[in-house]
């Protein structure tokens, strides 16, 4: 078995100057995608179901199909909930098997964010499960504008949540289909100075590889969420294979050929923020 926390990858990662993919999972052939990439290449990976993976599946059949496929591979895979918005759904998430989840409490005010994660922390903790936690809002492409991340509350949310990694917003934004983000490198560094713990970039589809790169080997951030990116090759993919097999109506011969193609692509993305070989 190996199902890891967050907390593992992401101290290793930040001592050997590199980070791991947190890889959104929608369906079965994400989750089955991603792993075999993972396990191919060695490299390990967080499976992660967020807000719309959970209304399609629940949480309790998430968290037993995380750890089936965590079990099936030699190379770590952490079993993430990711933007968990209450101390309820993060505590279902602890109940049914995830080995880390997010708490997103970036919308509170920072007292009602630190009181929250403290408490999620405290209960996860027991149990070896590691917490993710936000400072600064990380807003969405063509929606809700981002509310970067103010250095000196992020000193305190990380000296007093007891999270595990802090999620940060610098210039990052969900949902974007192209590689436009401007990122605010000297913010990460500024930021990394106040705190020891990991930080995780949300939105990382629309930041470059040349800068997700340089990101992942010269600071702290050791985790990057990709999620849009991936979910763009899937779909066409699926697309294709659908148009080029009109009259054929096996819904899983149809499907196939974008589980290999998703695999193909999440290895480009590992690889290029991943360990050295």
């Amino acid at each position: 078995m190996t199902a890891v926390n967050l907390k593992t990858l992401l101290n290793k990662a930040n001592r050997n100057n590199y980070a791991i993919a947190g890889l959104v999972v929608i369906t079965w052939e994400d989750a089955l995608a991603y792993t075999e990439a993972a396990d191919e290449t060695g490299i390990p990976i967080i499976l992660q179901a967020g807000p719309s993976c959970r209304a399609f599946t629940p949480i309790s059949v998430l968290g037993k199909m995380f750890r089936y496929l965590a079990e099936q591979t030699k190379t770590p895979i952490c079993c993430h909930l990711d933007h968990g918005f209450s101390y309820r759904e993060c505590k279902e998430g602890i109940d049914n098997g995830f080995t880390s989840v997010m708490y997103d409490g970036s919308k509170k005010t920072l007292k009602e964010n630190i009181k929250t994660s403290y408490k999620i922390s405290t209960l996860a903790h027991k149990y070896n499960i590691s917490v993710e936690g936000e400072i600064g809002e990380v807003g969405y492409f063509k929606g809700q504008n981002s509310k970067g991340t103010d250095v000196n509350d992020a000193k305190e949310y990380s000296s007093k949540s007891k999270v595990d990694a802090m999620a940060i917003s610098v210039g990052n934004t969900h949902l974007q289909t192209s590689k436009i983000a401007k990122i605010n490198y000297q913010k990460i560094l500024d930021i990394q100075k106040i705190t020891r713990l990991p930080l995780v970039l949300h939105g990382s589809s629309g930041i470059s590889y040349i800068m997700r790169n340089k990101i992942a080997r010269s600071t702290k951030v050791a985790k990057f969420n990709i999620g849009t990116e991936l979910r763009m090759i899937a779909c066409k993919s699926l697309r294709k294979s659908y148009n080029n097999n009109i009259k054929n109506y096996d819904k899983i011969s149809i499907i196939k050929p974008s589980i290999k193609i998703l695999k193909k692509e999440t290895i480009k993305v590992i690889k290029n923020i991943g360990p050295k070989k």
